[in-house]
């Protein structure tokens, strides 16, 4: 008997699920949720508060503006989208998370799924994020005002590196990041436009020499725009070759 491969699940815990799948029902993502390669669960957080009026959030402890999402509707939440034996893990989209990078990424699209708790106001309760284990996670050195379009960010590319989502898979192994670089230049029909000419060695079909030049490309962009990557590839490239020589 064929084993019925699990569908990737992401269950999002929000005050605002009509948000969702927003531009996830679209493109890539969009077709993979209507072909069933994976799942989306919307939760709304005030579902889960015992409040007569629903309320998820309280004032400050020690004072200060904004409120606080309450730890016992948090995790009351969290809890809500866990099922028995469920390994998927629960992250929160915080400004103060690590960045979220490639590689973790990949590890997610590997996975089960995730649980993401989008946050609002001033931030969640620290003991729920203490209690539950929750992975922070963010975006950028910048702040939203709710963790919905991270969450979708997050979700749109672990998404796409689903088996049988991606056209052409081999795509994904030359796109920034992939290798510790950002991608080379690429060009297209028509050959010349507004006189600027696609580099000559692209239309040459010697592979190796169209390798070597968008190597060469995405070794300078990344030294270029990200001095962080570039040292990070450079050091790595020499544990490489000092592997190769023991």
């Amino acid at each position: 008997m064929s084993q019925v491969q699990k569908s990737w699940k992401a269950s999002v815990l929000t005050l605002y699920p009509e948000m969702f799948p927003g531009s996830l029902g679209h493109s890539l993502a969009g077709k993979a949720l209507e072909a069933g390669k994976w799942a989306l669960e919307t939760l709304d957080i005030r579902a889960f508060s015992s409040h007569k009026h629903r309320a998820v959030d309280d004032t400050s402890a020690g004072g200060g503006p904004g409120m606080v999402l309450r730890a016992d509707v948090v995790a009351a939440a969290i809890d809500g989208a866990r099922r028995q034996g469920d390994a998927r893990p629960a992250i929160y989209l915080s400004p103060r998370g690590r960045p979220l990078t490639q590689a973790r990424v990949t590890e997610l699209a590997g996975g089960e799924g995730v649980i993401l708790l989008c946050g609002r106001f001033e931030g969640v309760d620290e003991r729920v994020i203490e209690a539950r284990a929750l992975e922070e996670v963010s975006l950028g050195d910048f702040v939203l005002s709710g963790g919905e379009p991270a969450a979708m960010a997050l979700l749109d590319a672990c998404v796409r590196l689903l088996p049988g989502v991606m056209g052409a898979e081999s795509s994904a192994l030359e796109e920034s990041f992939t290798s510790g670089l950002l991608e080379y230049p690429h060009y297209t029909r028509p050959r010349v436009w507004e006189g600027k000419e696609i580099p000559e060695v692209l239309l040459s079909g010697d592979h190796g020499k169209v390798a070597a030049w968008r190597r060469e490309k995405a070794e300078a962009i990344t030294r270029e725009r990200r001095p962080d990557l570039w040292s990070t590839y450079r050091r790595d490239q020499q544990k490489g070759q000092s592997h190769e020589s023991d």
